[in-house]
């Protein structure tokens, strides 16, 4: 089992390094739909990552991206890449199920506009991968491989375990409170979730208007910015993300200019465990003895301390809205999504305005916060997945989607089981750009792994029992 992941190809070669042998001729577009479908065949039945797929959708795929290639046009940004798609996202070839038996093959006849973007830059999509229940709570069947014991994280965690099982190279997935940062950082692989607004929207589950990020996850860090620059909006339709995307001053630092580093424990603090904490603090030491980087530790503004009561009024509330025809079925409804319902029922609309108005104060806050610094460190989680009947700990990623930061995840740390668990990057909203400027250092200083740093000795912690 080792060597067969050892020698996966999507593990083994950034998305960059498998388009140069598409390039060359030393792969072929069905040679990357085989290596695919090889994983599924060998890790689906276990661990339950791709809800539906089909391999002859897939290779006619692959097919019609080798006749491109053939007729000698350009390689595209993602040829012939398998990417992943959580279950909440319309795709022309197969069901949109969302986790939910009321849904069950529920077909769009269309493709998202996220999915339109990636299929324009050469994608194929070999299915659908596990969600939990209308994106939201309750745990879905997938299990996360280092021990299927714990959750693999919240609703985006197929297209997490997808990636790091080597299935595909890339997965999408979404972010409402931590459903990028936390599945990423519980199974040891990158995730990103860009500013808010940046990721069209259309032709996707909705359920939080003014939180749902639209993200991804990566094996390999060299391929984060590529998913990023196909699947955001691009253009002067977009007159503010794009004037701000464009700043050259804004999104780069001049060489004589030091990184200016924050901090932060957040109000979720006393939540880390010990060992998460110690870790991020040794991390701390020695991202701070980097030349060019100056670090604080600070605090946030007092009224980021609201953010979890504040973003829990205007979830319960908004679900309650747009899942009024399902809970008229409760018995078709797990226990958790009713109690949401039930909950966002007894918040008066002059609450839920109210609570809008405080995410307002709060994104202010932090845009003003960034003055100072360029970009933010956290914990991406409060440590190592917990078991799956388990909640999981408060987190800094919550305060970040709601204050539409984008953020990075990075799998850098392991518990003292051996458990995967990363670190977070923050920047100001529409500095996606000037965030990927500062990874990248870190990565070219060794301080971020190239990819996941659990690839060679990931069978040593997985539990099938």
């Amino acid at each position: 089992m080792l060597n067969k992941l050892k020698e996966n190809l999507f593990l083994d070669f950034s998305i960059s390094e498998i388009l140069g042998k598409l390039s060359d001729g030393s792969l072929t577009p069905l040679d990357l739909a085989r290596e695919c479908m090889k994983a599924i065949d060998e890790y689906n039945e276990v661990y339950k990552v791709f809800v539906c797929y089909d391999r002859d959708i897939l290779f006619r795929q692959a097919e019609n991206i080798s006749e491109r290639i053939k007729s000698g046009k350009n390689i595209r940004a993602l040829e012939g890449i398998p990417v992943g798609i959580k279950d909440i996202f319309n795709t022309y070839d197969f069901p949109t199920q969302m986790g939910s038996p009321l849904w069950a093959g529920f077909t769009s006849g269309n493709d998202s506009r996220v999915i339109y973007y990636l299929k324009e830059s050469g994608a194929v999509i070999p299915g659908k991968t596990d969600t939990a229940e209308f994106a939201v709570h309750a745990i879905g069947n997938c299990l996360n491989p280092h021990d299927i014991t714990r959750t693999p994280g919240t609703s985006s965690s197929g297209s997490a375990v997808s990636v790091l099982l080597g299935m595909v190279p890339a997965a999408i997935g979404t972010q409402t409170a931590g459903s990028i940062v936390r599945p990423a950082s519980f199974c040891g692989v990158y995730g990103c979730k860009p500013s808010f607004g940046l990721i069209p929207r259309t032709g996707m589950l909705k359920t939080t208007d003014s939180l749902d990020t639209i993200g991804f996850f990566t094996s390999k860090y060299s391929d984060l910015e590529r998913l990023f620059d196909i699947t955001r909006v691009h253009g002067s339709n977009f007159p503010i993300s794009n004037d701000a995307l464009n700043d050259e001053v804004r999104q780069n630092k001049s060489k004589s200019e030091k990184w200016k580093v924050a901090f932060v424990k957040t109000h979720t603090w006393d939540d880390a465990a010990d060992y998460a904490k110690s870790s991020i603090l040794e991390l701390i030491k020695k991202v701070s003895r980097l030349d060019e980087i100056e670090i604080d530790e600070v605090n946030l503004p007092d009224v980021v301390l609201t953010s979890h009561e504040v973003h829990q009024n205007i979830y319960d509330k908004t679900l309650s809205y747009y899942f009024q025809e399902e809970f008229k079925k409760p018995e078709h409804v797990s226990s958790v999504m009713n109690e949401i319902i039930q909950r966002g029922n007894g918040i008066s609309v002059k609450e839920y305005h109210e609570a809008l108005k405080d995410q307002e104060k709060i994104i202010h806050s932090m845009d003003s916060f960034f003055e100072k610094y360029d970009v933010i460190i956290s914990l991406s989680t409060a440590g190592e997945a917990p078991l799956r009947n388990e909640s999981e700990r408060p987190d800094p990623s919550l305060i970040w989607t709601l204050s539409h930061l984008p953020v990075i995840s990075a799998p850098v740390f392991r518990s003292p089981d051996g458990l995967p668990y990363g670190v977070q990057f923050a920047s100001r909203k529409y500095n996606d750009l000037l965030l990927f400027r500062f990874t990248d250092y870190l990565k070219n200083n060794e301080i971020l792994p190239a990819g996941s740093n659990l690839v060679e000795n990931i069978t040593d912690t997985f539990n099938t029992k």
